[in-house]
């Protein structure tokens, strides 16, 4: 296991007591072994937090973060992010969860890359609705997810990467900076920085599912 890389997996809790715990052993049932699990609660008013501790009984090892105030996405994610020890970082909303060899591909997708400064990849994800209903897959043969340099791909917005099929080195977000905690569209923003300096790969295969519910 030395040899293979460490990957952190954030998983962001606001109000997902319903879907929290599909999303942590999504995780764990990785068939990538090297893995980091910080869950981090962000002040959820339902019984997330509750639902988080329960499943901790069986899973010690993991560590737990709870805001002790609503802190919002973006400053929760850049709080969490402090503690990772991997070489890689993955953004997971706990109402989304990874499929078994979503990390397990992301890190062969680096490791055989030919781009030479290569600093996220990303596949395509399945959108279900809160009962796991499938809706439509993210990337369509229309849109022409693209490798390489993406720059001006991604500031025309013609192209969409989505952070649950994301997967990104750490080095990159410390060159460039985290999530800007002043953003509503702050993925966006950080794909537009990191692609200024860094190559993207696409991986054409469905690597998770994200869900679309009312209040997301």
């Amino acid at each position: 296991m030395q040899s293979l890389p460490l990957v952190t997996v954030i998983c962001l809790s606001y109000n997902h007591e319903k879907f929290v715990e599909e999303a942590l052993n999504s995780v764990l049932q990785q068939s990538y072994p090297n893995v980091e699990l910080i869950v981090i609660d962000d002040c959820s008013t339902d019984n997330s937090k509750k639902t988080i501790e329960k499943w901790l009984k069986n899973n010690p090892e993991i560590q737990f973060i709870a805001n002790e105030k609503n802190l919002g996405n973006t400053k929760t994610f850049n709080k969490a992010v402090c503690y990772a020890k991997g070489e890689y970082i993955i953004d997971l909303a706990a109402d989304d969860y990874l499929l078994e060899y979503c990390i397990e591909t992301q890190i062969k997708t680096f490791k055989n890359s030919s781009f030479k400064n290569l600093g996220i990849v990303y596949g395509n994800i399945i959108q279900v609705d809160e009962n796991d209903v499938f809706i439509k897959n993210y990337y369509t043969e229309s849109d022409y997810p693209k490798s390489g340099n993406i720059y001006e791909i991604v500031i025309s917005r013609s192209s969409k990467i989505c952070s649950v099929g994301s997967m990104v080195k750490k080095e990159v977000l410390e060159a460039v900076g985290y999530y800007n905690e002043n953003l509503a569209y702050e993925d966006l923003d950080l794909w537009i920085r990191v692609s200024r300096v860094f190559e993207f790969e696409y991986i054409p295969k469905i690597l998770a599912k994200k869900r679309e519910t009312p209040t997301n």
